[in-house]
């Protein structure tokens, strides 16, 4: 067998060139862009002045002479010399070596040629020193451009150094600019604003999980508590196991409660990816038909007035919204209390508000309703968990609150791009309004949407639970 011929190995690069490695090893930083920019735009500028200059001397000095004598046509030996612009000079000719007195002509031929090669000297001579200081000041501009630069950099240096300095555990150092009001400035506070916000940040996420860990361990150690005594008690009976083990499964729908509940709350947080046209009344309208019967068992009245109210969104997400804020209304009241909710269009605008009676809650405090597991004390609004249970899917309704209820309502809110105010009311409870971004021109809700909403448009459905 004989071997195959090897294939030629391709001929390798070129070395680069100096220009090239210069290139590659020159560090581009802004500060010597800066310098080559300034020292540009003096040479720019020098070089126009000179032109100038140049010109405006050229004008003045004069082009031609005329040559005036005392008298006759002779000159004699000497004649007065006078230009004919603004300025005189006099020149001297010298006499022919013969003796003959030099002709009108002569002189004149001899003054001119002086004058040009005068005015030649001149202009060469104011070029040449030109010149010169020009390439003294070139090199000068060097040197003051890239200290010009340095010190127009610094506060840049200063915040690239405190970005570097500053890690996740140390987000409450600030960079503190100081100096006069300008960009440099305002961009050094917009980083301690930012500093700042990221700090809020994490301790809120230290704080979620946490939280998150308290109350998931919470119904895992009722569980393990009561298997256990199940276990140990020699003298169990069949109820009293049944009664355990339906007390544990209890404890397992709360944690199913708790974790759907906070991945509504991840999946409002992390915005949409697609909005689609809805009626928030609709909406609005099935959210409310859920809780009616906890209403009536709570002994609170429900009054509704749902008006069509097209938007754009997450239907799902929007009907979570809603029944939360109903449940939070209704679970947070006052026996013989009262709900009022309302949807519509206002200025093109589609909006939900829900308002209701109950404890006082203390203006300083409305904040923290809108926090995950943020829960207001009994003492201070009148029963404890007024923070916002969940509402159901999720949210808990009717099982006690969660703390995520109106967390999970800001999260929601915060992803349709939607107003979300809040007002604590003097006589006790809560007014919320969600207002919607407007809808643009062809994206109204679907045919069956409109056709509910004008139906319930019409007869301003209005219903109440006994008290």
């Amino acid at each position: 067998m004989t071997a195959a011929p090897s294939r030629p190995l391709p001929p390798p690069p070129p070395p680069p060139s100096a220009a090239s490695r210069f290139r590659l090893r020159a560090p581009r930083t802004v500060r010597l862009r800066l310098t080559l920019l300034y020292v540009g735009l003096f040479l720019a500028s020098a070089a126009c002045l000179l032109v100038i200059t140049y010109f405006l001397v050229a004008r003045q000095l004069p082009g031609t002479v005329t040559l005036r004598t005392s008298g006759g046509g002779t000159a004699g030996t000497s004649g007065q010399v006078v230009t004919g612009g603004t300025g005189a000079g006099v020149a001297a000719c010298a006499p022919p070596a013969d003796g003959t007195p030099p002709t009108v002509a002569q002189m004149n031929d001899c003054v001119q040629q002086a004058a040009a090669g005068l005015r030649n000297d001149t202009l060469d001579q104011l070029l040449i020193e030109s010149g010169v200081a020009l390439g003294i000041m070139a090199v000068a501009s060097v040197g003051l451009g890239w200290l010009m630069a340095g010190r127009v950099l610094s506060p840049l240096r200063t915040i690239t150094a405190a970005a570097r300095r500053i890690s996740a555990r140390s987000l409450h150092q600030r960079i503190g600019m100081s100096g006069p009001d300008d960009e440099l400035k305002e961009l050094g506070d917009t980083f301690d604003q930012l500093l700042g916000r990221l700090d809020a940040s994490f301790r809120a996420q230290r704080q979620f999980v946490a939280n998150a860990s308290h109350e998931l361990r919470t119904p895992l150690a009722r569980q393990r508590t009561l298997l256990e005594v199940a276990l140990r008690d020699k003298q169990a009976t069949n109820a009293s196991l049944r009664t355990a083990c339906e007390r544990a499964l209890a404890a397992g729908e709360q944690q199913e409660r708790l974790i759907a509940a906070l991945l509504t709350l991840a999946r409002g947080e992390r915005g949409l990816d697609a909005f689609e046209p809805f009626d928030l009344g609709a909406v609005a309208a099935g959210a409310l038909a859920a809780v009616r019967d906890e209403a009536e068992a709570r002994g609170v009245r429900v009054t509704a007035d749902l008006g069509a109210a097209p938007a754009l969104g997450d239907s799902r997400l929007a009907e979570q919204l809603a029944a939360n804020l109903a449940d939070n209304a209704i679970r947070y009241n006052v026996a013989g209390g009262q709900v009022e909710i309302g949807t519509g269009d206002r200025d093109g605008r589609a909006f939900l508000a829900v308002s209701n009676t109950g404890p006082v809650i203390p203006p300083d405090q409305l904040g923290r309703l809108f926090q995950p597991f943020q829960r207001l004390e009994p003492g201070r609004a009148g029963r404890a968990g007024s923070g916002g249970g969940a509402g159901r899917d999720g949210s808990g309704a009717g099982r006690g609150g969660l703390g995520l209820g109106l967390a999970i309502v800001s999260a929601i809110a915060a992803a349709h791009g939607a107003e979300l105010r809040a007002v604590t009311r003097a006589a006790g409870g809560l007014a919320v309004e969600v207002v919607f971004p407007p809808v643009p021109a062809g994206g109204g809700c679907r045919a069956e949407d409109q056709a509910r909403a004008e139906e319930r448009a019409g007869t301003r459905e209005r219903a109440a639970a006994p008290a």
